[in-house]
């Protein structure tokens, strides 16, 4: 198999790629430590969060240990629904984690439920736990579709553009390569590569995008819950585009339809709707709770007037 992976419009080119690296005589795959990676930095966003709003960040230690065991159990659990086909035969290959196969959507939905519970048993927020968390769950897409990199997926249908990334054909699964990228193989000294979008950078930059844009609401958002509506509605909007471009979507059971591209227009749709009447009301509110205090204070300062008129004529 050859390893080497290249963006030849812009004069790339890393000639040897592997998915794994031997420590100790042990192979350890990238995508395994680039999820760890995403872990730890995930829990240092977190707890900083959660000291810079003044709670308490061993909350967020306890509460981050079970979520992540929870998501990572959900991504796989919705990847393999949804990818029947290629474990029904082999059961076992279920919990190897090695070659991929984590759906996001399945870790979030994950997370989401596990913090629900968490919450009602430490009797926290749970929408101020949402928004603590927002940017840790961010860090953790934006990074974790590195890993994609490295394994030779979640890249889309083939592209003249300059952004293109060429993959050994031998390197990615056959599932994964259309009929399009079959007709425009590329042989560079006797080997064949494809030649795709790459998806999994696109995703990667617009995840960093959402939050750069949450770092900077943070300290202007008007209700609890705030920061995780604008993520899941952000996300659900470029995931929807990207989704249209990959050539690996998991899909409905009996159709062609991508789950993911299904689940990203509800998102979009409920969230993105839904934070922008909330935000408006709260600053409804806010205008008519300062407009009172102002029409309160202005007649105390007019009866007090009135007190003092009424001394003087006396």
């Amino acid at each position: 198999m050859h390893y080497d992976i290249s963006f030849p419009h812009l004069g790339i080119t890393l000639d040897h790629v592997g998915k794994s690296v031997d420590l100790f005589g042990v192979s350890i795959a990238y995508y395994g430590i680039i999820i760890g990676m995403a872990i730890l930095i995930g829990f240092a966003i977190a707890t900083s969060e959660a000291k810079r709003t003044r709670q308490n960040p061993e909350d967020y230690l306890d509460m981050g240990i079970i979520g992540v065991i929870a998501g990572i159990a959900g991504a796989r659990i919705y990847y393999v629904i949804f990818s029947w086909d290629m474990y029904k035969d082999d059961l076992l290959d279920i919990f190897n984690l090695r070659e991929g196969g984590l759906a996001i959507y399945g870790g979030v939905i994950a997370a989401v439920l596990s913090v629900f519970v968490l919450a009602k048993v430490k009797h926290l927020s749970p929408f101020q736990i949402f928004d603590t968390i927002a940017m840790a769950l961010l860090n953790g897409q934006m990074l974790g579709r590195w890993g994609n990199f490295f394994n030779r997926e979640s890249f889309g249908e083939y592209t003249s553009g300059i952004q293109a990334i060429q993959l050994p054909l031998s390197a990615v699964r056959s599932g994964e390569v259309s009929g399009t990228m079959r007709d425009n193989l590329l042989t560079i000294d006797g080997i064949s590569y494809i030649q795709v979008q790459p998806v999994f950078l696109y995703e990667s930059l617009w995840c960093l995008v959402i939050l750069l844009v949450l770092l900077a609401l943070r300290r202007r958002k008007k209700f609890q819950g705030e920061l995780f509506m604008w993520y899941l509605g952000a996300y659900g909007a470029g995931r929807f585009f990207f989704e249209w471009l990959r050539t690996d979507k998991l899909c409905i059971p009996g159709t062609r339809i991508g789950v993911s591209l299904v689940i990203s227009a509800v998102l979009f749709v409920i969230f993105v709707p839904s934070a922008i009447v909330q935000r408006v009301m709260v600053k409804k509110r806010d205008t008519m709770r300062r407009q009172r205090r102002e029409r309160i204070w202005l007649e105390q300062e007019e009866a007090e007037r009135k007190k003092k008129k009424e001394k003087e004529d006396s």
